[in-house]
């Protein structure tokens, strides 16, 4: 017997009937795999490519599985101009999303599987930064190229028990100097986000990395597709609160801090932080993680994800290693070239799935 076809939607709007479905089946998974964010993404960069939403339903109309791609050129070298074609994951790349995959039931794995090898037949197939709950969906042939540690911590332990004593003493000590300075902090939850807030994380993020001198993509111009995140959150159903939020520092009225995330379920996913850099002595960037750690908790979170990068401040708090896998069904001459540039690419990655870019304290 033939396995059924899914619908295919090359247009966002025509997948609002099945918002609620898709979110629906992604509960379990990541932020980064539900229509919130796939759908904001797709509206905010339509020159990145065309994409498409492959959509399986039950008898009964019910959403069973979905499939997000898009069809683009991946560029060889960021200062020259040569492309080539390739299909990968719809959310992926400038939006920085960790822990993609396919939302699907467990009967419309194989489904989704079969689907994506045929869809690939004669183009490359580049899949970033796909959690490991996927690899049941990800067809024959596909060539993993890296993997990259995106720590978590479990909520549910003990929390006087977050990171070695020390670590914990340290903690404390700077909560009293903060204390002292006149800081406090602010939960923002997703129902409260505003405009607002958003611009005071971009802007603190910006002076922090301006006082270290490193490049970010978390700049304005990212500004209008968080706004569609901000809006997605108070749309439809499923999942309870969810979307952007953020835990602020704050001083004499004004935002000195910021933690930016996203609530999904029972995980705060951290995304971005900043800071005024006149606070860095007083060990703000830490203070804010170890602040969001608490309040995440406080909220109902069973899991703090820190998302990619190995960075060491993060295994201080106890975080364990979940990881992402970036992988690639080459196709032609095409495929060859970029899986000659991402093998590259690879040798000269940074140790333990740090990258130069990425994100951290």
């Amino acid at each position: 017997m033939a396995a059924p076809e899914p619908e295919i939607h090359r247009d966002p709007g025509t997948l609002a009937a099945h918002e609620d479905g898709w979110r629906q089946l992604a509960v379990g998974g990541s932020y980064f795999t539900t229509p919130d964010w796939m759908l904001a993404w797709w509206r905010s960069y339509p020159d990145a490519g065309r994409g498409e939403v492959a959509v399986w339903r039950g008898p009964d109309g019910r959403v069973e599985a979905v499939a997000p791609l898009m069809r683009t050129r991946h560029r060889l070298r960021p200062n020259l101009p040569l492309s080539v074609p390739c299909l990968t994951l719809l959310g992926s790349g400038t939006g920085a999303a960790d822990h993609l995959g396919f939302p699907a039931l467990r009967h419309r794995r194989d489904d989704v599987r079969r689907w994506l090898a045929r869809r690939a037949g004669g183009i490359s197939l580049w899949l970033p930064s796909v959690d490991e709950s996927a690899a049941p969906m990800l067809p024959p042939g596909l060539r993993p190229l890296a993997r990259t540690a995106a720590p978590r911590l479990d909520l549910t332990a003990d929390p006087a028990r977050l990171g070695s004593a020390d670590h914990r003493q340290n903690l404390r000590r700077y909560g009293r100097k903060l204390d002292r300075a006149g800081v406090s902090f602010r939960w923002v939850a997703p129902k409260e986000m505003t405009p607002g807030v958003l611009d005071d994380v971009l802007r603190l993020h910006r002076l922090r990395a301006d006082s270290i001198g490193r490049a970010t993509t978390f700049t304005t111009e990212r500004r209008a597709f968080h706004l569609r995140l901000i809006e997605a959150a108070s749309r439809g159903a499923g999942a309870g609160e969810r979307g952007p939020c953020a835990l602020l520092a704050e001083h004499d009225g004004a935002a000195v801090g910021a933690v930016y995330g996203f609530w999904w379920g029972a995980c705060f996913a951290y995304y971005q932080t900043g800071w005024e850099p006149r606070l860095a002595p007083l060990r703000l960037g830490l203070q804010l993680v170890a602040r969001c750690v608490g309040e995440a908790r406080e909220h109902g979170a069973a899991v703090f994800d820190f998302l990619r990068g190995g960075e060491p401040y993060k295994y201080r708090f106890g975080a364990v290693d979940r990881y992402d896998t970036d992988s690639l069904l080459p196709h032609g001459p095409a495929g060859a070239l970029l899986r000659a540039k991402f093998h590259a690419k690879q040798r000269t990655a940074l140790p333990d799935g740090q990258h130069m870019g990425g994100r951290g304290v």
